[in-house]
């Protein structure tokens, strides 16, 4: 993690979660970030691959090309970054923990800025994970995208916010000759 918005936000989240895997969506109060509202988003899941946005920031949508309710999460970034995408969102959705992911934004002029975003969990009152509290956070000057809004995201790293890779395979045991291993 490079910044302290970021920071605060997972340690937002962290403390609203408690022992709980993951926070219930109503433990979240915008009021307790409202200095940062314009940088958080909350998306959804339809299925495997298909993630909503439920609500997104004034920033979040300046950056892109205007309202993003409805719009699909993945539609913002590059094809290739697809599969990466949704495989760690699969595995913060499964795992219950929060994403953090480094991207680069380009604009149509070939303007270009980094970008910090948090993904974090969310319960409904049925317990069952089914929102992404999102935060963006501009690591490099905006003003680097040349007035124009972000045409793409390039997925740079991801990984979860403890450090653990979310893209990588799970440990099975197994058996050679009667032996247990790895």
């Amino acid at each position: 993690m490079s910044h302290s918005n970021t920071a605060r936000m997972l340690g937002y989240w962290e403390e609203r979660r408690g022992a709980a895997p993951a926070p219930l969506r109503a433990s979240i109060d915008p009021a307790d970030f409202a200095d940062v509202i314009t940088q958080t988003f909350l998306i959804g899941r339809d299925a495997a691959g298909g993630y909503p946005f439920r609500l997104a920031g004034a920033l979040i949508e300046d950056l892109h090309r205007g309202p993003l309710v409805g719009r699909d999460f993945s539609q913002l970034w590059a094809n290739a970054d697809h599969k990466r995408l949704q495989g760690a969102l699969e595995a913060a959705f499964r795992n219950r923990q929060s994403l953090i992911a480094t991207a680069q934004g380009c604009s149509l002029a070939g303007g270009q800025a980094r970008f910090e975003l948090l993904l974090a969990p969310l319960a409904g009152r049925d317990g069952q994970v089914d929102r992404m509290l999102g935060f963006y956070q501009p690591i490099s000057p905006l003003f680097r995208l040349q007035n124009q809004r972000i045409e793409r995201l390039f997925l740079i790293d991801v990984a979860f916010a403890d450090g653990g890779d979310p893209l990588a395979a799970p440990l099975r045991l197994a058996a050679v000759d009667g032996r247990l291993i790895a």
